[in-house]
């Protein structure tokens, strides 16, 4: 294996080499230690937020799954778990359509202002998130939407809309017109044509894009406090009262399983990152 520097490397290329190396890793672990450390602690076999004696010895006694059978079998936790996988799936699909038909939009050349109007489109994601909250809150109340599920579906589909028309639209950059006209000339209508040869390969964009607004729908708090009722209490929401009302491990676990969620989630992106540049001809970097 040929070395990363040349031979003829000063010291101080040297010495900027390994120390960036060295700063990366830092800053990883700054970012990922907080998150990885609560995975044993929801293993703890008492009621503690914190390590015991006992699992600092890795005494097998004090790790437990007690917490996550909990998780499972505790109603309010599987009530805000089916509140969850029931609203951001609806959301994720309400997004993804709305995102792809606007990114595609947005993509044609004869489209006017489409630099405003991008601009308008991804504002969910640049504006604070308890100001949007609070303007949802008093339009949908106006709608008789407040407190129900379509709202709260409504709701998420907003927020995960511009991740949808982001990626999208990053994956029709390299996109081949050509192929749109080509199909046209041989008598194929606009339906057909976006779905036998744009849909296939921006595929991997619209996925990535769909992931991006599951994962933000899955894991919004402030959204559902200010819309939602009892009955559509999320995970998040149900933390949130756990942390505020009663100190319980339970979160942990929860939050362990997100987290892997998550991860697996990422681990799907970066796979359909790789297979889009493929389909686009570059080299996966």
């Amino acid at each position: 294996m040929s070395s990363p520097l040349p031979p003829y490397a000063s010291t101080l290329q040297l010495t900027w080499f390994y120390a960036f190396r060295v700063i990366c890793g830092l800053i990883f672990f700054f970012l990922i230690f907080p998150i990885l450390v609560i995975v044993p602690l929801s293993f703890n076999a008492e009621n503690f937020f914190t390590f015991t004696p006992g699992m600092l010895r890795l005494d097998p006694d004090a790790y437990s799954f007690k917490h996550y059978v909990d998780f499972f079998t505790n109603p309010d936790w599987q009530q805000a778990l089916y509140n969850s996988v029931t609203i951001a799936p609806a959301a994720t699909i309400l997004a993804t359509v709305l995102g792809t038909l606007a990114a595609i939009g947005l993509s044609q050349a004869h489209v006017p202002y489409k630099s405003a109007i991008m601009a308008i489109l991804i504002s969910p994601m640049i504006v604070p998130l308890i100001i949007s909250a609070a303007g949802m809150y008093f339009f949908y109340s106006r709608l008789g939407l407040q407190g129900t599920y379509i709202g709260v579906v409504l709701a998420h589909a907003a927020l995960g809309t511009p991740f949808v028309i982001i990626t999208v639209t990053a994956t029709l950059v390299g996109f081949d017109r050509s192929l749109v006209r080509a199909a046209a000339s041989m008598g194929a209508d606009p339906v057909t044509t976006f779905f036998k040869v744009q849909m296939p390969l921006i595929m991997p964009g619209v996925i990535s894009g769909a992931l991006f607004a599951f994962i933000t729908s899955f894991d919004e708090v402030v959204v559902v406090l200010f819309l939602g009722s009892a009955s559509q209490k999320t995970l998040p929401w149900q933390m949130f009262i756990g942390l505020r009302e009663q100190i319980s491990p339970t979160i942990l676990a929860v939050a362990s399983v997100m987290v892997a969620l998550s991860i697996a989630l990422l681990f799907t992106l970066e796979m359909l990152r790789r297979r889009s540049e493929r389909l686009r001809g570059l080299s996966p970097g």
